[in-house]
């Protein structure tokens, strides 16, 4: 096989790219990986590793305060965001150079550069003005997404802001307004108020975290008024002034009354757009469905021997998602795949605080489907562990089915939220029912023995409540 021709070339980095190309390469197929940036993409060099790391210095911040409860006294306390910023560069850096070593391992090869589909199974790649093509019988479109902006409110990456610039700010806004309550915007919300902003936050739709069960939201927007943070949901951007030192909002609240702030910096977290463009799709002979490549349930584009996976091909845009799309994919392509993505099984996770995660229906979503249902909630304040932890905020929440005890969906709101879900996704993989989550013996005291107490309420027989 020539140097230049390829069983499969995997166009992008990100989470979805690199772990197909390193799991396409274990199977024994030559592969390479075409990136125009940074090994890792957007999740692991300005998306979710960063974030993630600066949510961790928030948690500290926000928990200083109440040291002295635990009998810890460290006097006074001064928050530097711009070291956390740092921190979190280091963190994201290290992953960076991790993906480098995986692809050595493992034998894949880097072309860097940014990739075009060219037709006929070829990829050209252009760098520094230069194009140099590439042939393969598969080629695995992965990338990614982009912020995006809204009509009447740019992002400059000055006074107006997307997650890219969020993520590493040199200082603490004395005032911030965040447009969007999903997953973005609640995480930088809670990073900064942690060190010291004056937070507001603007929603279009009737609840913070949109896609999430109504309890958990309110008990999230709950928590963050606590800490001082001002909420509106149904709520509308109509007019934004950019200064240079302020960008004055305005927009019309829930009651359709006029609203005006005025804050330093204004941070855009409508949701991420795939990127499509300039990666030759036309030229191809692949589609697009709704700003979205168009597969088919086998991850196939509209052209023959084009894939595509993560965040360019459907949502939801979840890094977990894009990687498991990838490792099943190469399986296919390598002749040892067993089964496609469930894609009804993939679990959501908000990692603010109070961390929020969830798999399968909300209660709105059974109550719409006419489903018969019961619900069955625990409190963390009946928590053994919650309590010594001081973390009693939220609780966790199953739905399921009556006749058959189904898993139907699954929410936590409280500590450890994003580690515990993966209990009930693994027992909605393996088809379990509430009576054999509860049967599975819990340690005591953990946060476990919380599942474990709330599928007995919904079967109600409760213990500790």
């Amino acid at each position: 096989m020539a140097d230049n021709s390829f069983d499969v070339i995997v166009i992008g980095s990100g989470p979805g790219g690199y772990v197909a190309a390193i799991r396409g390469a274990q199977l024994g197929l030559k592969v390479a990986c075409v990136e125009a940036d940074k090994l890792g993409g957007v999740c692991n060099n300005i998306g979710c590793i960063p974030t993630k790391a600066m949510l961790e210095s928030a948690k500290y911040a926000k928990k200083a305060s109440s040291l002295k409860d635990f009998g810890v006294n460290v006097g006074d306390v001064t928050l530097d965001i711009a070291i956390a910023a740092k921190r979190a560069q280091s963190v994201a850096s290290q992953g960076n150079k991790g993906v480098a070593f995986l692809f050595k391992k493992n034998k894949v090869t880097t072309i860097e550069g940014w990739g075009r589909l060219a037709g006929n199974g070829k990829v050209e790649v252009e760098k520094d003005g230069k194009k140099t093509t590439y042939s393969a019988k598969h080629i695995v479109l992965a990338t990614g997404s982009r912020p995006r902006s809204l009509p009447m409110l740019e992002i400059d990456g000055d006074r107006v802001w997307s997650s890219d610039q969020a993520v590493f700010a040199p200082e603490a806004p004395k005032s911030i307004a965040i447009i969007g309550a999903g997953a973005i915007g609640m995480e930088f919300a809670d990073v900064f108020s942690a060190f010291g902003s004056q937070v507001t936050i603007i929603e279009a739709l009737d609840q913070v975290l949109p896609l999430e069960d109504k309890d958990s939201a309110q008990v999230v927007e709950r928590s963050y008024k606590k800490r001082g943070m001002t909420i509106y949901t149904s709520a509308r951007v109509e007019k934004a002034d950019v200064g240079k030192k302020s960008v004055k909002l305005t927009f019309k609240d829930k009651a359709g009354k006029d609203q005006t702030i005025e804050v330093d910096r204004v941070l855009v977290a409508v949701g991420r757009a795939p990127i499509i463009d300039d990666i030759g799709l036309e030229k191809a002979g692949v589609k697009t469905d709704r700003g979205f490549i168009q597969v088919n349930d086998r991850l196939e584009t509209t052209a023959k021997g084009v894939y595509a996976i993560g965040d360019c091909a459907r949502p939801p845009l979840l890094a977990h998602k894009a990687s498991h799309e990838g490792i099943v994919l190469m399986e296919h392509i390598a002749g040892k795949g067993h089964g496609w993505v469930d894609y009804n099984n993939i679990p959501n996770v908000t990692y603010c605080h109070p961390e929020v995660a969830s798999v399968g229906l909300t209660e709105q979503k059974a109550k719409e489907q006419g489903l018969d249902y019961e619900v069955g909630s625990f409190p963390w304040s009946a928590n053994g562990r919650a309590r010594t932890a001081g973390e009693t905020e939220g609780f966790v929440k199953i739905i399921r089915d009556k006749k058959y005890g189904e898993i139907l969906g699954a929410h936590i709101v409280g500590p450890s939220a994003s580690e515990l879900i993966g209990e009930f996704v693994l027992g909605r993989h393996l088809e379990s029912t509430v009576e054999e989550l509860e049967r599975a013996m819990h340690p005591h005291p953990t946060l476990s023995e919380a599942i474990a107490e709330a599928a007995l309420a919904s079967m109600g027989r409760v213990i500790h409540m």
